[in-house]
């Protein structure tokens, strides 16, 4: 069940492509404006398969952790709804799971209604938040969710959009340091270092766009699971990651993806 009904979101902002809207398009969505498929043309075509493995590494480690037991998931960055949704894959496993999106794009708040249909045992709820307020995030995210057991936190290609000055790790840290011990952070990110030019260009083609980027190396990415233990492959490239499933097709990837658990 939801908690309750989505605000009227505000106007939508059509001049100036958005990064959710970007990954609509990249995924092959149709919310998305021509501002939004134009910085998607002119990036690599890579930049499609990072998008689509990010979206599988999410199917996968989410299903996994249900099978955990994990009944609570905060997820940060949720983007456009793209079925299966996390709440859909959680609650296959386990229908009684709380789920909480978070995200600030109002095209996102839009659609909310997709994200809040939650099986009839469980529960869905959307919060508009910046993931640059953790504590606002985590306020909403109380009404909700028990933070006295163990959450899910997922930040799915969400922090290669906050460079350094923007604080990242004590983002991260602030709302690792609410969880309980058992949770888990599941998380990927753009990697600087495995396809330098690739990056770079993806960069250079947002920041015309007026969206920064902080691409980060292998080191820097491992760096969001200081005290925490990885859970095996460990931090490895998004198709690299899987538990139980048999093993996804091998490909190449510039997304490096990890799951590590709480102390």
């Amino acid at each position: 069940m939801p908690t309750g009904t989505p605000p009227t979101p505000p106007r939508t902002d059509t001049s100036r492509a958005q990064p959710a809207r970007v990954y609509d398009w990249l995924l092959g969505g149709k919310d998305n404006y021509p501002v939004d498929e134009a910085v998607g043309r002119r990036l690599p075509p890579q930049a499609k398969d990072a998008a689509r493995q990010n979206r599988a590494f999410m199917h996968r480690a989410a299903a996994w952790l249900a099978d955990q037991g994990i009944d609570q998931f905060l997820d940060i960055g949720t983007g456009i709804p793209t079925e299966p949704n996390l709440h859909q894959i959680v609650q296959r496993v386990v229908p009684a799971a709380r789920i909480v999106y978070v995200d600030n794009d109002p095209i996102v708040l839009r659609h909310a209604e997709a994200l809040l249909v939650s099986s009839p045992e469980g529960t869905t709820d959307y919060v508009q938040a910046d993931v640059r307020e953790p504590g606002e995030i985590l306020r909403h995210a109380r009404d909700v969710l028990d933070f006295s057991r163990p959450v899910a936190l997922s930040v799915i290609a969400l922090l290669h959009f906050l460079p350094e000055d923007q604080d990242p790790q004590g983002i991260v840290r602030e709302l690792v340091d609410a969880l309980a011990p058992g949770s888990h952070l599941v998380l990927s990110h753009a990697a600087s270092d495995l396809h330098a030019d690739l990056a770079r260009q993806v960069t250079e083609e947002y920041a015309r766009a007026g969206i920064r980027l902080g691409f980060r190396t292998r080191d820097e990415v491992a760096r969001f699971f200081d005290g925490l233990d990885l859970v095996d492959p460990g931090l490895v490239t998004a198709p690299e990651w899987f538990r139980t499933e048999p093993a996804p097709a091998a490909e190449d990837s510039g997304i490096y993806a990890g799951v590590a658990r709480v102390r």
